[in-house]
Order: C-alpha cells, then structure tokens, then sequence
C-alpha cells in the first residue's frame, strides 16, 4: 500500500508537483496518465526515493520514505530507458542483480526470462542491443525478485507485439496475486486489458482517481481512451 500525503515538490520556481493526495492498494493495477510534464516521473522517482520529499509526505505498507529506504526491496522497477553497463553481457547483468539481491532471501522469478528466450542471446553485450531487447531485459529484473509493488513506465516501449502481450499477460497475473501494479504509457489502448484504476495528472496536480469501471459509465465510454478524451473535452468548456 502506497499513501502520497500534500506532497508537493519545486525545482526552483518550477511546480512538479502541487498538494498531489493519492493512495494506491494492493491488488490493482493504476495508469498514471497524463501530457508530457505533467508530473508523472516526478512522482514515480519520489516513490522511489530519487527524488528529496520537502514539503508532504509518502508512505510505503505505512512507513515513510524519509525514514528508512529498505521499502525499495519490495518495489520492482522497469524504467523507460535502462542504463546498464555496456561491456556486460545479458549474463553478466542480471547475474550481477541477482547476487546484489543475494542477501534478502528472495524467491527468483525467471518466468519472463524464458518466455522472452534471453538465455538464447546471454553472451551478447548490453552495448549492442536494441532498444526493444534492452526492455526485455528491463522487465525481467523487474519481476524476478517477487516484488510487492511493481512500478512500469512506458513498458511496452520499443516492444514488439509478441512481447507486449508476453508482458501485458505477466501484469495481469502478479495483479491478480495480489500486487500492486502501477503502470505509466501514451498509448491508452494498451490499458484496456489491464487496468483497474486510473490517474490522470495534468501540471502536476491529480485530475482524476477513478476505478475504470467508474470512468466508463460517468463518462458512458466503452474505452480508457474514450472515457479520458470525454473528460478533457468537459475541462475545456
């Protein structure tokens, strides 16, 4: 469970983010949604811890991020772009994530890995992949060590359609374990299968929170994009 509490944060006299007040439970899966610098990544870096919390506050399973940092082993992150180090191979790599996570005990999550078939290409260096294979590898370290909460930010990026699915149908079921899932993209087509809540930001404040079943009937919408362009053509009049 994830509280954000009248968290605000500046960058100089640039507002991020502006009394943002969301809590996020367990068993769903939430879109953050919203137009480029609307305070998406910002929010996801401060869950994180990358990011100093001044003014507000978060809290983890009812822990503050301020107070301790070992909540982050329980959050399994896939960035939008990874960075690795470029004269490792796909070996290498997780294996050496694998032996930094040694110590907490935790049961190891190879499904993606042999349903993407990485082991195939494990002597290739990071420094040569694609940008959809450098995903691929993205998405496995972020599900193998069973995290409780799952953060994904634009994760079908640069995938291709055999592989979104692969990574959409894995998103469904640790979901439906009972973790908490939440999930940043553009393309709102993508969500309808796996969605149960939205938030929709825009210049750095929380526009909607809603179950998508709430979306679609206020707005008498049959898609998460359709129920979204109803609510900006009603903020425009």
């Amino acid at each position: 469970m994830i509280e954000i509490k009248n968290l605000t944060k500046k960058f100089n006299k640039f507002t991020a983010l502006n009394d943002v007040n969301l809590s996020f439970q367990k068993g769903h899966s939430i879109a953050l949604i919203g137009p480029n610098g609307c305070g998406k990544t910002t929010l996801i870096k401060c869950i994180l811890g990358l990011n100093v919390l001044e003014t507000g506050d978060i809290t983890v399973n009812n822990e503050s991020v301020k107070d301790h940092y070992k909540y982050r082993e329980t959050i399994g992150y896939m960035p939008q772009i990874g960075r690795y180090p470029e004269n490792m191979t796909i070996e290498e790599t997780i294996k050496m994530i694998r032996n930094i996570r040694k110590n907490h005990n935790t049961e190891v999550d190879t499904e993606l890995l042999e349903a993407f078939e990485l082991e195939k290409i494990y002597d290739k260096k990071m420094s040569t992949l694609s940008g959809g294979t450098t995903q691929k590898v993205s998405a496995v370290l972020a599900f193998m060590f069973n995290p409780t909460t799952i953060i994904l930010d634009e994760p079908t990026a640069g995938l291709d359609p055999l592989a979104s699915e692969i990574l959409k149908n894995k998103i469904i079921k640790e979901k439906n374990k009972g973790k908490l899932v939440i999930i940043t993209s553009h393309l709102l087509s993508e969500l309808d299968d796996i969605i149960s809540e939205i938030v929709f930001m825009n210049e750095g404040k929380v526009i909607v929170h809603q179950s998508v079943d709430d979306l679609k009937k206020e707005t008498n919408t049959g898609k998460i994009s359709e129920g979204i362009v109803a609510i900006l053509k009603e903020m425009k009049k």
